[in-house]
């Protein structure tokens, strides 16, 4: 695992400040601490760090091909180079390594752009042809590994790894983008491809982006899209089967590695799945990581012990105190633009217990959204027959008064908290999902933004993004439609955001076998009913591994990998919110009510409703200010070297 970066003058030959370069390559020093290197020519600099986990004496970038005419950077693993370094020999080409990264340099020179099309794996990378005076950056399908850009008004173009990076240059203006803003508010991230900054841009998933020296600044390519045809009526036994192996070639491809490798182990079905094939495909004894908590309520360290047990892996758990909350400014840090999903601190830790063990580590990331996992699908198709069953028009009048007269009721029993569903009745199959997934949910933005900031998104809503992908889904299955949702936004600005960060804060490669996109694919064409069957998610899975995993592993209700919010802002956080939320660099944006944000401290302190998850939005969006868009430009470049105390 590898940061990149570089600089590209799209109008000419200009020189690049080498300096400026070596900036924006070491802004992201925790991503490769083991070598770094450049190429700079006129009108073109690349910057690319390395984190050695195959070939490590010939991986070294930036790579040539034969006569150096074609030169990349590349972050990420092509899972299947193996099998296409013999086609590529075939067709003349000379290799010197025996790495992947070069599989890439001769796959464009025979396939050109259609070369992605050709790479199993996760991977960002930026390859230039001189020949062609042609820079071509792609993204891998799923969107597991980041790739930002930006095009700056003199004609320079930026790219890396991390935001940072284009921050490090100096170059790109700091305005905050108020869409972005009302799209973080809602998802607790910034979606693709937007960033939080005007000028700059995410590379969706599955994208390339093609500049051409001289010609205007293209729109990035869609190279790939998961289709859910739901067409494949295969027996519940043949599926099984053949999920098996599937899932038994996916991990094999995902353990080639010239480094320690292991896993993460949580005690839920995903991770113990991945584990216990790991486990069948290895000669020695697994290296397992997890993570427990001193509050039982989040404590599912008794499970992943059960799991390491069972397949005597080598183990090794470490203990979150419950009040770990020292992370918060780091984490803005770490993240570049808000992120407010606080399952980054957890996943932060046991990212920080792998790498003290291992170099590489598989995770079950993907599980839920690949296979129908998530307790929210369930509570959608029950809404989507209730729905069916009523006319739009009936509804929306019915249950939207009912959602607006019906109380929140944070504090009740969950048979009493009708208020969501009431809401979610009262709309459409897209907008009851958007509703579901906002930590602020349309009223609570409305009342949240001042007036000023209103008129400055003028009525933009991030349920935008969701009607967009929507469109694009090509499915009318219940199911199919909000897995295809969260493939293309919850997916990939906030599990794999995380997981990179976090993993990447420590040096530590993190691979997803559960994302493979041909095992995707096939997930998608199987129906729904293997996915979802009553009241249990993941029913594929879980029907495949009970000849893997005990009964009280796969059947048990899920747990997350929560932290106590609510506790920590009535106690030991207390005062630290007060601050925040009611301090003045949120007020100095102008864009927040000072009632609204004064309502939501003193009515959560008070116990009297819970407002633990807006209020660690707030909270992030406070320190993103403080400790990043107020960072001078030394500090974006010194902030990707290793922070003391970290282990890093």
């Amino acid at each position: 695992m590898c940061g990149i970066t570089g600089i590209l003058d799209t109008r000419g030959h200009r020189d690049i400040d080498r300096a400026v370069l070596v900036r924006m390559n070491e802004s992201q020093y925790h991503r490769g601490p083991d070598e770094g290197g450049l190429h700079v020519e006129a009108g073109l600099g690349l910057g690319h760090r390395r984190l050695s986990i195959i070939d490590l004496s010939t991986g070294q970038q930036p790579l040539y091909n034969e006569d150096g005419s074609v030169c990349v950077v590349f972050n990420g693993e092509i899972y299947n180079y193996q099998e296409l370094i013999p086609e590529l020999l075939a067709l003349g080409h000379v290799f010197h390594t025996r790495s992947d990264t070069e599989v890439i340099v001769h796959a464009w020179e025979a396939w050109g752009a259609e070369c992605v099309k050709r790479f199993r794996g996760m991977f960002a990378f930026a390859l230039w042809d001189g020949h062609r005076e042609t820079l071509f950056l792609a993204r891998d399908r799923l969107g597991v590994k980041p790739l930002y850009y930006a095009f700056l008004p003199d004609g320079m173009f930026l790219f890396g790894s991390e935001l940072k990076s284009l921050l490090a240059h100096g170059g790109l203006e700091r305005a905050i983008d108020p869409l972005a803003v009302e799209e973080y508010f809602a998802l607790g991230y910034v979606a693709e491809p937007r960033t939080i900054f005007r000028q700059a841009r995410k590379l969706p998933p599955g994208h390339t982006l093609t500049l051409r020296r001289g010609q205007p600044s293209p729109e990035p390519s869609q190279y790939w899209d998961v289709r859910f045809t739901t067409d494949n009526d295969c027996s519940l036994a043949e599926a099984c089967a053949q999920l098996d192996e599937r899932l038994r070639e996916s991990i094999r491809l995902r353990m080639i590695s010239d480094v320690p490798l292991g896993a993460f182990l949580s005690g839920g079905v995903d991770s113990s799945a991945v584990v216990a094939l790991m486990a069948g495909l290895s000669a020695e004894p697994v290296n397992t990581c997890s993570i427990a908590f001193d509050v039982p309520a989040f404590n599912e360290s008794t499970f992943a012990q059960k799991v390491a047990d069972s397949y005597r892996t080598n183990h090794h758990c470490d203990v979150v105190a419950s009040d770990d909350f020292d992370l918060i400014d780091t984490l803005a840090r770490l993240y570049d633009e808000p992120y407010a999903d606080s399952s980054a601190i957890p996943t932060y830790r046991v990212c920080q217990l792998a790498r003290r063990h291992v170099t590489v580590a598989l995770s079950g990331d993907g599980g839920d959204e690949t296979f129908g996992g998530y307790r929210r699908y369930r509570l959608h198709l029950m809404e989507e027959r209730l729905r069916s069953a009523i006319p739009y028009g009936l509804r929306r009048r019915v249950f939207g008064f009912l959602g607006r007269l019906y109380p929140k009721a944070d504090w009740a029993p969950r048979v009493f908290r009708a208020k969501t569903t009431f809401e979610g009745m009262g709309r459409n199959s897209v907008e009851a999902y958007f509703h579901s997934m906002s930590i602020l949910r349309g009223p609570m933005r409305t009342a949240l933004f001042s007036e000023r900031f209103r008129r400055e998104i003028d009525g933009y809503s991030a349920e935008d993004v969701f009607r967009f992908h929507a469109a694009r889904a090509d499915t009318d299955d219940p199911l199919a439609l909000i897995q295809y949702l969260d493939l293309n936004t919850y997916l990939v600005g906030d599990i794999n955001t995380k997981v990179d960060r976090a993993s990447m804060a420590h040096s530590l490669e993190v691979r997803e076998p559960l994302m493979d996109h041909e095992l995707v694919e096939w997930m998608a064409r199987l129906p729904s009913s293997l996915k979802v069957r009553g009241q249990e998610g993941k029913f594929l899975l879980k029907r495949a591994m009970e000849k893997r995993l005990p009964v009280d592993i796969l059947y048990r209700p899920k747990m997350g990998f929560a932290v106590p919010l609510a506790r920590w802002f009535r106690g030991p956080l207390r005062e630290r919110v007060r601050q925040s939320v009611l301090g003045p660099r949120l007020a100095e944006t102008g864009w927040f009510s000072p009632g609204y944000l004064r309502r939501l401290v003193d009515t959560h302190q008070s116990g009297a409703y819970d407002h633990s998850a807006a209020l660690w939005t707030v909270l992030m969006f406070e320190s993103f200010l403080r400790n990043v868009l107020d960072a001078p430009v030394e500090a974006t470049a010194s902030s990707g070297t290793p922070i003391p105390g970290t282990g890093q």
